[in-house]
């Protein structure tokens, strides 16, 4: 299962990449974290077990403790690109 999460608040600048980067390893989640120009952060999720994808949603909702997560979206979509592990980009 994939997913696709946008984060709107303030997101940028208070380590919110690096807090995801470490939370996907711990969780066994592929895909990439990065900044967008819009100052939202975009998240590509994969994992085939739901309850991890689950417990990562709900951590990247609330975000690192100097973050403030305004709006959160995220969506189910078909992935044809396979990442081996997580990245920062």
């Amino acid at each position: 299962m994939t997913k696709l999460f946008k984060i709107y608040g303030r997101v940028q600048g208070v380590g919110f990449r690096h807090f995801t980067y470490r939370l996907a390893l711990g969780l066994g989640i592929t895909g990439y974290v990065k900044n967008m120009s819009d100052g939202s952060v975009e998240v590509l999720a994969h994992s085939d077990n739901e309850k991890a994808l689950g417990e990562f949603q709900k951590r990247l909702n609330e975000g690192p403790s100097f973050a403030r997560v305004r709006d959160f979206e995220g969506v189910e979509i078909e992935e044809n690109r396979k990442y081996s592990d997580f990245i920062i980009e």
